[in-house]
């Protein structure tokens, strides 16, 4: 099974970090992927990934409009920087770009 994990943040910290967030995990749903995502917004970090969220992950979705905190978490690991407008509208193609690349690496 895939599972990714995610971080999403805006340079204001609202809406688009939340809206991020329920778009990615809603199109990781709707292909059965295991999901997690972390907010980096106004009021700090929420959802925070844990060190077993990071090990199980194939694949991190980093937001890359701001800096994210901490990110040397994921050292090692395939990362997938896009802005935070393109997850909260286009999730499903980013996740079948990113399915697209997953089935390659294990052909």
């Amino acid at each position: 099974m895939t599972h990714i994990v995610a971080v999403t943040a805006c340079p204001s910290g609202v809406a688009h970090t939340y809206m991020a967030a329920e778009a990615i995990e809603a199109a990781a749903k709707v292909k059965g992927w295991k999901c997690r995502v972390e907010t980096q917004g106004s009021i700090g970090i929420e959802n925070q990934l844990t060190e077993e969220d990071i090990k199980a992950a194939n694949i991190v979705i980093l937001t890359k409009d701001i800096d994210i905190k901490n990110s040397q978490r994921f050292e090692g690991k395939t990362i997938v920087r896009i802005g935070v407008s393109d997850a909260v509208k286009r999730a499903d193609t980013v996740l079948n770009k990113i399915e697209a690349h997953l089935s390659k690496s294990t052909a």
